[in-house]
């Protein structure tokens, strides 16, 4: 078994962690900022349970291995042993893939937008694709997906939407995805039958819960109403329910259109206009912090993290992980574990370094 070995999963630092977290909660006056201490006692729930699981595991880990050494000729039994052996080494790693989601917010909703990018019709095409691909990796891992606000291309596909995920590490998972997304194929749009290179953008936030404080001063959002374009028959067209948000320091632009009532898409607006001037300052944060250290950062765009190649081969690389699958169509339809998974213990290994350094 490779239990020991593991040290994603920090034994000692999380039972050093634990101690801290008892102490604190248990000192004079510790629920005096009751948002504070209830933070701390969800953590520290957290962290016994992922101790008693794994200390379990090593358990039944220690007890399996013990018995195959008593073992002589017992075809049998060894049989058993291995697949007992085989059942922990599986959920061994579902655990360790758990623990890699270490950002504060991994357990939050993800709101997703995708953004046509250069392409013309085939990044608008491109883009309602990339749409339909999270759809489906939502509907396999049982999220709960709902369309927020969409932008219809001029003659096919889309030029943006917004998703809502919420379920298990919904945002701990997405936000993987965050980047350029690139398509190469034979343009359905072309008459020649060329070879098309599209763009599409993906932007992954966390849906920032009411107790966590965002500063936005009032005069600094502009707010315009009008009506919705997207489905909903008749009523769309009568009244204007759709909301519009300008955040004009940064120049984050926020709608939504999908909700029944205009105040249902005011709300919706002002808590997707929260998290993305959340996500907005912690990128600042970040960026000072690489300046500090001597990084470019180049966010430019086409700075592609992954590439779907449908012509004149199939494949589908992630140019962060070097992660390559050839199967294009099950990609497509929603199998982006391998890239999610690939990038969340790439995160893991680099922190290991600079925690090392």
């Amino acid at each position: 078994m490779r239990l020991s070995s593991r040290s994603t999963f920090d034994f000692e630092g999380k039972r050093a962690r634990v101690e801290v977290l008892e102490r604190e909660l248990g000192r004079p006056g510790a629920w005096d900022d009751p948002a504070q201490a209830q933070r701390a006692s969800q953590e520290l729930s957290r962290l016994q349970g992922e101790i008693q699981e794994l200390d379990a595991l090593g358990r039944r880990a220690k007890d399996a291995t013990e018995l195959a050494q008593l073992l002589d000729e017992d075809a049998a039994g060894e049989e058993e042993v291995e697949e007992e052996l085989s059942a922990i080494e599986k959920e061994l790693d579902q655990r360790e893939l758990d623990l890699l989601y270490q950002d504060p917010y991994s357990n939050y909703p993800a709101l997703l937008s995708v953004h046509a990018g250069a392409g013309g019709t085939d990044a608008q095409d491109w883009s309602e694709m990339l749409l339909r691909m999270y759809l489906k990796w939502g509907e396999s891992h049982r999220m709960e997906a709902r369309l927020l606000d969409q932008s219809e291309g001029d003659e096919a596909g889309i030029k943006s939407a917004t998703l809502r995920f919420s379920g298990s590490h919904a945002y701990g998972q997405l936000r993987a995805e965050k980047g350029v997304h690139r398509l190469v194929r034979i343009s359905p749009f072309d008459a020649a039958h060329r070879r098309h290179t599209a763009f599409a953008l993906v932007e992954v936030y966390p849906e920032i819960p009411d107790e966590v404080e965002v500063e936005i001063d009032p005069k600094d959002v502009r707010i315009d109403v009008y009506r919705s374009s997207g489905a909903g028959g008749q009523h769309v067209n009568k009244t204007s329910s759709a909301v519009r948000l300008t955040h004009i320091p940064t120049g984050i632009v926020v709608t939504c259109q999908n909700e029944r009532s205009q105040q249902q898409n005011r709300e919706t607006a002002w808590r997707v206009l929260r998290s993305r001037l959340l996500d907005y300052q912690r990128a600042q944060r970040l960026d000072h912090l690489a300046d500090l250290k001597g990084d470019l950062i180049s966010p430019e765009w086409g700075n592609q993290i992954r590439s779907y190649v449908l012509q004149p081969y199939t494949l589908v690389k992630d140019n962060r992980t070097q992660v390559e699958v050839g199967n294009v169509d099950a990609v497509l339809q929603g199998d982006i574990d391998p890239f999610i998974e690939a990038y969340l213990r790439r995160e893991a290994t680099e922190r290991e370094k600079e925690g090392g350094n």
